[in-house]
């Protein structure tokens, strides 16, 4: 039986309820998934750095609680736990991934622990806020919001690195994907027009604000992300060997990286090509979306295919349509659940392109939310306006054309970290996130 709160999250009036029902929900979500995805898994596979380019699980699992306990509690006049010593261990800024492995970490057991020590001191916190406070941090709980999409967001960094692990065998219990009939790729004509860029929802980041209009050209988008199978025929056709489709540094970047197909691929002799998937290998499932491609992939995939990747400006016009009320998201307001999108981890891969009707944007196009993030054409900055807050680290710091844009979350994304106007970012060269891409073309 559905308790209240879920009952109320599947009809889906998270806007409208009381935002300290929103906060324990999403918290208590975040923190659910959190053990499920470590149940299992040995202490050497927890404290172990699996790569470079990410943290041992276990470091994560403490920030995640320092996090929390700096900003639910001592933000908010609680009482600490821990000191400033303490928090410099955990601080992202301060030590790169490669390194964390060699910090004074706390054992997985300890790190657990404090992590359920601060969730308890914060919900007993929580209780004696007041609803209506005009408290920066906390009007419309921001706050809290903040901390459970922070949480979430590690998850599906804990789920990259998951997939990076190759001293353990790591099989989760999935749940079942759609298998819908073979769907066709195509292109929709989205219309020129204004289109609300951005949020000032009391959940949105910094970021997403403040909320603007842009005019936006006429364009064709695709109705679906390429696919495995579209993608299997760039590189069989020597995509990866002409410079003539590549950004020239990506082109440069491969070649010594001696790239040749997406990350976790492998050719077989009889001509089949295999991926691993969370430490074991299957064949690729031909309509799945690609993923594991960075930037610089997407970019030249679509030049062989004689287009482009959509900016991210067009990418939202598609999500949000030409309504007077621009959608949250690409369906209209209601959160998503199973029927709109794949998200929230439990499938632990993409599903075949069409399989949410449901989730089609106006002008009907698929998959914008879930399945794999989406690269743009966009390099990340502010809007016209933009203020830092609460704090320049989380956006600030990475303005320029150092990187580029993400939209659409992933089948590793949690609802509450999704939405149209959601920005992620990322280096042209990552490939081991959960990414992948669809083209646009000039309509003029």
């Amino acid at each position: 039986m559905r308790s209240p709160l879920e009952a109320r999250r599947d009809a889906g009036q998270q806007e409208t309820r009381p935002w300290k029902v929103h906060a324990v929900t999403e918290l208590s979500a975040a923190r659910s998934r959190m053990l499920r995805m470590l149940e299992g898994l040995p202490e050497d596979a927890l404290t172990r750095q699996h790569s470079p380019l990410m943290s041992p699980i276990v470091w994560d699992v403490a920030h995640v609680a320092n996090y929390e306990e700096q900003w639910l509690l001592r933000a908010l006049g609680a009482p600490a736990f821990t000191d400033a010593a303490f928090d410099a261990v955990y601080d992202a800024f301060r030590h790169p991934r490669a390194t964390r492995s060699h910090l004074p970490l706390l054992s997985p057991e300890q790190a657990l622990a404090y992590a359920a020590r601060v969730r308890e001191a914060s919900l007993d916190w929580l209780s004696r806020l007041p609803e209506d406070s005009d408290a920066p941090l906390l009007r419309g709980g921001f706050v809290f919001g903040m901390v459970a999409q922070h949480e979430q967001q590690h998850l599906e960094t804990l789920a990259a690195t998951l997939q990076l692990m190759t001293s353990h065998v790591y099989r989760p219990a999935a749940s079942p994907r759609p298998r819908p009939a073979r769907t066709a790729q195509h292109e929709l004509f989205i219309p020129s027009g204004p289109v609300r860029l951005g949020s000032d929802a009391a959940w949105a980041y910094d970021n997403e604000r403040p909320a603007h209009t842009v005019d936006v050209p006429p364009f064709l988008l695709d109705a679906h992300p390429v696919t495995n199978g579209d993608f299997v025929v760039f590189v069989e056709s020597g995509g990866y060997e002409d410079p003539r489709w590549w950004d020239p540094q990506g082109f440069a970047w491969i070649q010594s990286q001696g790239i040749r197909h997406p990350l976790f691929w492998e050719p077989q002799e009889n001509g089949t090509w295999l991926r691993r998937r969370f430490g074991w290998w299957e064949p690729i499932a031909r309509d799945e979306p690609v993923q594991h491609v960075c930037w610089y992939e997407a970019d030249a995939y679509a030049r062989w295919a004689g287009k482009r990747l959509p900016t991210e400006a067009e990418w939202e016009k598609a999500a949000a349509g030409s309504d007077i009320r621009p959608r949250t998201f690409p369906w209209g307001h209601t959160p998503p659940t199973a029927s709109h999108a794949n998200l929230s981890g439990d499938t632990w891969g993409p599903s075949p392109i069409g399989s949410y009707p449901t989730g089609q944007s106006a002008d009907g196009v698929w998959g914008l939310l879930g399945d794999v993030w989406e690269w743009t054409s966009s390099t990340f900055n502010g809007y016209p306006g933009f203020k830092p807050y609460p704090y320049r680290e989380y956006s600030e710091v990475f303005f320029g054309t150092e990187y580029r844009v993400l939209r659409g979350g992933a089948w590793a994304s949690a609802p509450v970290a999704v939405r149209n106007s959601f920005r992620n970012w990322d280096y042209p060269i990552r490939r081991h996130i959960f990414a992948g891409f669809r083209c646009a073309r000039d309509a003029r």
